[in-house]
Parts: C-alpha cells; structure tokens; sequence
C-alpha cells in the first residue's frame, strides 16, 4: 500500500509547488515563483517513472497528475506572467483573454492525452509542463521584451498544445529501480540549487525548454511548406478521388 502511494507523493509535491508558485508570484517574488514552476517539471517528470520502476501505475494516478499539471504548469505560470507583464498593461479583454487561454488550452491538451492513445514514442502537441516552463521563465524577461510579444508568445504556445505537431516524448525513458533510492536526493539537491539560484537557473533552462517548443512549430512549418510544393507540382491532386 505504502509503496503505491510514492508516486503519488511525486504529483502532490509537483501540486504543491505549483501552489507554492502562485502564492510567491502574488508576493511579488518573481524569480522564486518561475523556480518552483521548474522544480515540479522535475517532479512530473519523475513520478510516472518512479511508477513503472515499482509497477504501481494506476489509473488514479493519471488522472490525479494531468489535475496538478493544469495548476503547476497552466494556471501558475499564466498567473506569473500576467503579474510580471500584463498587470501594468490597461485592463482589456485582450489581457484577459490571452491570460486565461494558456491554461483552458493545457487543459484540453492534457484531456485529449488522457483519452486518445495517441503516437508511441511521441506526444501530440506540445506537452503543458514544457508549455509551461517556457511561459514561466520567459516571464523573468520582461523588462527586455515588448508585452505584445510576450502575448503573442502565449498565444502561440496555446496554439501549440493543442495542435497535431508530434513531439518526442522522454518520460518513457525508464528509471532503474537501483535509482529509487537516490531520487529524493537529487529533488532535494535541486531544489537547493534553485533557490540559492532562482534567476540564473531559470533563464539557463528557458534555453532547452523554447528550442523543444520551436522544434514542433519548425516541423509544422515544414509540414505546410510540403504540402504546398506537392499542391504546386500537382494542383489537381487534391480533388483526385480516392480508389
């Protein structure tokens, strides 16, 4: 029973932090908030394998992670950005519509992995806690990037999650059971090295996280470029019946 409830523990404290987020953000602790949003991807990224490592998948499980994943990387980092970008901004219903749309369209996404069974060894649209950590820590660059792009950013990633642009997915990487014993450790250590770093740490992150999430935009763009070349070669190729 004990032993069931592990990977459990790894999706409440990715909850806990996305809570823990939220609460910095509204204090006004900026770099600290962006932090936690980063520790709990490493939290996510850990329970499902600390799950298979001790055989205890459950359906409980999946559905209790994909409701902490919305809070930790959809509401929290929408949340951390409006505060750092947006509040300043007037009061339209453009801010809010773009603010709340990040996490609705984490949402689905997260609906549509529950449900659909998707490409083995790939995610179909951009994965919320990748989402996420791009939104979060982009937020720690304000100051140095105009509102409207910051806007136009979420949008896009919005736009990401729910599209039909394959991703490689490493969460099957699997953890070795020998390992178990050390994860506690290495959450902890990198837990230290984020808050004595907040800053740093996150803007050195935001690098891997915006080139995965430019990686499906580049293969979508390549994708349309495709299928206008084979229109041009062939344009009555489209209304071909099909034998």
């Amino acid at each position: 029973m004990i032993t069931k409830s592990i990977p459990n523990l790894f999706t409440l404290g990715n909850l806990f932090l996305g809570m823990l987020a939220m609460m910095l953000a509204l204090d006004g602790r900026y770099s600290l908030a962006a932090i936690m949003v980063i520790v709990a991807m490493l939290l996510d990224g850990l329970d499902g394998r600390v799950a298979r490592a001790l055989n205890c998948s459950s359906e409980f499980g999946k559905q209790l992670d994909s409701l902490s994943d919305v809070i930790s990387f959809g509401v929290a980092p929408a949340l951390i950005m409006y505060l750092i970008s947006f509040q300043s901004l007037p009061q339209t219903g453009l801010v809010w519509v773009v603010t709340a749309l990040f996490p609705m369209c984490g949402a689905l996404r997260l609906a549509r992995f529950n449900v659909h069974k998707g490409i083995p060894g790939y995610f179909i649209g951009l994965p919320i806690p990748a989402a996420g950590g791009v939104v979060a820590t982009l937020s720690l660059f304000s100051k140095d990037i105009s509102a409207l792009y910051l806007m136009i950013s979420m949008i896009l990633l919005s736009y990401l999650m729910v599209s039909s642009v394959k991703y490689p997915n490493f969460k099957k990487v699997g953890l070795p059971k020998k390992a178990l014993i050390f994860t506690p450790f290495v959450v902890l250590l990198a837990v230290m090295i984020a808050v004595i770093f907040p800053e740093q740490i996150s803007k050195l992150i935001f690098v891997p996280l915006v080139l995965y999430a430019g990686y499906g935009l580049r293969q979508n763009v390549r994708k349309l470029l495709r299928r206008k070349r084979r229109v041009e070669e062939d344009p009555e190729r489209i209304y071909k019946p099909k034998r």
